[in-house]
C-alpha cells in the first residue's frame, strides 16, 4: 500500500497537481488522497478509475490495485464494504449486538478482541485496532457525509470491558454526537418491538447516488446491491428512526446512563 501510494503521488506531482486539485478531480477529499498516498488507506475501484483518468490513463494504478493484497486488521469479507465506506456520502448503521466499529473506543474494542475465539495473538489485536482507528477518521475527515447510527440501549447496559470502559464509551458517544454530520439514536428497552428485530444492517449511498447494503454474521458478511432488497432495508431503517429516541432524548439517556455508572 505504501508503494502504491508513492507511485500515485509521483504521478500526481508529474501531472503538476497538488493534493487539493487532484482531490477535486477524483471527487474524494484531500484527506483521503493523503491517506492513500501515505499507504494508510486501501483505495477502492472508483478512486483508481478516477485517478487514472486524471493522470493520463497510464494503466499503472489499475494494474497495481489487484496486487495490494490483504488489508491487515480487516476481515476478507468486509474489505469491499470498507472501500465503499471511505467515499460514501451517507452511511446508516443499526446494531443490536455490539457498538459499531466506527464508534468504538480503544478500551471497548480491545475488550471485544480479548474475548474472541479462536483467541487472537498480540499482533492480530494491534492490527485490528489500528485498522479500526483508521476507519474512524472518516467521521471527522468527511464532514459532508451524513452518518446515522441506531444503537440498542442494552449494548451500553452490558458494560463490556467494565465500568470504566463503559463510562469512557458513553462519553465518547456524547462527544462524537456533537459533530454536525453525525446522528446517534438509542433504541430504548421500552420499545418492545420495532422494524429492526430481524438483525443488524448497514446502508450507504455512493457519490454516484447508488445504494448498497451490508449485513454481517458470525463468520461472514453479505454485500447486497439488489435495489429491491435495499428498498426493504431502507423502509425498515426509516421506520426505526421514528421508533428510536430522537437525538436530543438519546443524548439525555446517555447522560443519565453515564451518571449511573
Amino acid at each position: 500500500m505504501r508503494t502504491f501510494g508513492a507511485v500515485l503521488q509521483a504521478l500526481r506531482e508529474h501531472a503538476g497537481l497538488n493534493r487539493e486539485e487532484f482531490a477535486d478531480l477524483v471527487r474524494f477529499s484531500k484527506h483521503t488522497v493523503a491517506s492513500v498516498e501515505l499507504g494508510r488507506r486501501m483505495p477502492d475501484l472508483a478512486f483508481v478509475e478516477r485517478a487514472e483518468e486524471a493522470l493520463g490513463n497510464t494503466g499503472a494504478l489499475r494494474k497495481a490495485l489487484p496486487k495490494l493484497g490483504r488489508q491487515p486488521g480487516l476481515a476478507a469479507w468486509f474489505r469491499r464494504w470498507a472501500g465503499l465506506e471511505a467515499s460514501a456520502i451517507a452511511l446508516y448503521t443499526y446494531e443490536c449486538r455490539m457498538v459499531p466499529g466506527l464508534l468504538q473506543t480503544e478500551g471497548y474494542a480491545r475488550a471485544l478482541f480479548a474475548g474472541q475465539l479462536p483467541p487472537l495473538d498480540d499482533e492480530q489485536i494491534e492490527e485490528r485496532w489500528s485498522a479500526r482507528a483508521e476507519r474512524q477518521k472518516l467521521l471527522r475527515e468527511r464532514p459532508n457525509t451524513a452518518f446515522s447510527f441506531i444503537l440498542e440501549e442494552h449494548l451500553l447496559l452490558r458494560r463490556t470491558g467494565g465500568t470504566d470502559v463503559a463510562r469512557a464509551l458513553i462519553e465518547h458517544l456524547l462527544e462524537i454526537g456533537e459533530l454536525r454530520n453525525i446522528e446517534i439514536q438509542i433504541m430504548p428497552l421500552s420499545r418492545g418491538a420495532h422494524a429492526g428485530l430481524a438483525g443488524p444492517m448497514q446502508l450507504l449511498e455512493t457519490p454516484e447516488t447508488q445504494w448498497f447494503a451490508y449485513n454481517e454474521g458470525q463468520r461472514g458478511g453479505l454485500f447486497d446491491s439488489d435495489p429491491k432488497e435495499i428498498s426493504v432495508l431502507q423502509q425498515r431503517y426509516a421506520r426505526m428512526r421514528s421508533q428510536a429516541l430522537p437525538f436530543e432524548d438519546s443524548v439525555s439517556l446517555l447522560e443519565r446512563m453515564r451518571g449511573d455508572l
